[in-house]
């Protein structure tokens, strides 16, 4: 009877204890995070957030001020004034010499110029809102691989943790058969070293945790002492094929849009070195207040700018840079356009592979190990089997759930890196 109530015990452990989610935290009071919550603290929280939203502040301000004037100037001081004082007074009936004279004048700018410029600082910060995007695409990336790591730690400790039952009920089984004579001691010490084995599996998995928690706290700038922990259950997405073609990416990756952004800045900065050709007109006015019966006299002129041959080269040279610049940055486009759909279609393939694989896990080879292991005990437990045979039958089953749980880790990073390249955050 107690021969059978152990087959059974352990039995149920074994095909419940694969599937069983189980919470390898001791802390209760552990808050429970989900994947959206830490994407949405990172996105809130993240130093690097903050730095992108400063510097667009930053450009939008300062873009304010792209069609203000140039200062007026002013100036003050004596004219035509001779350095012999004695001259400043009328003599014989004829006036003085010297005037003090105010002087103030203004350039009024281009209002093309104006315009061009204008245009080229408020497009300015466009290329940084889609580089903050692509940054925290790449963040949120880091989070999700951390946290689909973490998912299965937790899947390999429940299957550690149900092995190590398994193995110790066989132990205790074989001590008692030892003390009976009816067991080799061989097959023994190699399931004690197992035990040992696996005990310090999980003092690696434990600690993997930890520094996966770690990871995900400094992403998520908070304390990186804070406890917390995970959903364990996970999605495979199925994606078309059109999602992997370039017009796709174009559409979504926010470096790509940030190059398109830059492309338009440089058209915008060819334009503004244009506007510089055209001419600029200012007004000066001077008054004069003499002494010594001269009269008050006054200067009102105008002015104009006009570039000329020897002060353009710098306009020109620079319109032709940005022109060979606009060409560079539509290489660089279609150089990571190409890169990132390779990438895609190849991830994609694997990922193919990946799920083929893992079906075979699931409805193949782990569920025939699992009977292989319940005969092989049946069969020890009837003494047609020795403890041998039932350790590698055990043996196996356990290294192929791992096996199978590593085999599901590199799908899920896998699925992970083609949502980065595709830019899907959900």
């Amino acid at each position: 009877m107690k021969k059978i109530l152990l087959i059974t015990y352990s039995l149920l452990l074994l095909l419940n204890g694969y599937a069983q989610e189980n919470n390898t935290l001791q802390n209760t009071a552990q808050k429970h995070l989900s994947l959206d919550e830490i994407l949405a603290t990172i996105q809130a929280n993240h130093p690097a957030m903050k730095m992108y939203d400063a510097d667009i502040r930053s450009m939008d301000e300062a873009a304010k001020g792209a069609t203000s004037w140039m200062d007026p100037e002013f100036a003050a001081g004596f004219y035509q004034t001779p350095y012999n004082v004695s001259k400043w007074n009328s003599m014989d009936g004829q006036p003085g010499m010297g005037m003090f004279m105010v002087s103030g004048q203004q350039t009024f700018p281009n209002k093309k110029k104006q315009e061009t410029q204008s245009k080229y600082m408020e497009a300015m910060s466009s290329v940084e809102k889609e580089r903050k995007n692509a940054t925290l695409n790449d963040l949120f990336a880091d989070a999700k691989q951390n946290y689909m790591e973490g998912i299965i730690i937790k899947k390999k400790l429940a299957v550690v943790l149900q092995n190590e039952k398994l193995l110790g009920f066989m132990i205790q089984n074989a001590e008692v058969r030892y003390k009976n004579g009816l067991e080799k001691l061989s097959a023994y010490f190699k399931a004690k070293a197992a035990l040992g084995n696996l005990t310090n599996m999980e003092l690696m998995l434990e600690n993997d945790w930890k520094q996966n928690q770690i990871k995900l706290n400094t992403l998520m700038n908070t304390d990186k002492s804070i406890e917390f922990s995970i959903d364990t259950n996970y999605t495979i997405k199925e994606y078309a094929k059109e999602t992997l073609d370039s017009s796709y990416l174009k559409a979504t990756r926010s470096d790509i849009k940030s190059i398109d952004k830059n492309i338009q800045l440089t058209y915008l900065q060819q334009e503004a070195e244009k506007a510089k050709f055209k001419p600029e007109f200012g007004i000066k006015y001077d008054h004069m207040f003499a002494w010594a019966q001269q009269p008050w006299q006054f200067s009102l002129m105008g002015m104009v700018k006009i570039p000329m041959n020897w002060s353009t080269k710098m306009y020109k040279a620079n319109i032709e840079s940005y022109k060979w610049k606009a060409q560079s940055l539509e290489q660089q486009k279609l150089m990571i356009v190409n890169e990132s759909t390779g990438m895609a279609t190849g991830m994609q393939s694997e990922i193919e592979l990946k799920k083929k694989q893992l079906k075979l896990y699931e409805t193949n080879i782990i569920p025939a190990l699992q009977r292989n292991y319940q005969s092989t005990q049946l069969a020890y437990e009837q003494n047609t089997e020795e403890l041998f045979m039932l350790y590698d039958a055990w043996e196996t089953l356990n290294m192929t759930q791992l096996e199978y749980l590593d085999q599901l880790r590199q799908l899920l990073v896998l699925q992970v890196s083609l949502e980065n390249i595709l830019e899907k955050r959900s």
